[in-house]
């Protein structure tokens, strides 16, 4: 996974990005500014079980 940091309407972004893959319209990058950074903070124990039980 390779991540790249940005800048979307004047707000810092992430952007991850699968390795290997080019980015395309079909493939583009998972972008996401800061509240949902911490949303995702605050919930990633519900998303690694969600994870590990649909894989």
């Amino acid at each position: 996974m390779v991540s790249k940091t940005g800048e979307y309407k004047g707000h810092k972004t992430i952007s991850l990005l699968e390795e290997g893959v080019e980015v395309s319209d079909k493939y583009p990058p998972f972008s996401f500014g800061v509240k949902k950074a911490k949303l995702i903070l605050e919930n990633i124990e519900d998303i690694k079980k969600f994870v590990e039980e649909n894989t």
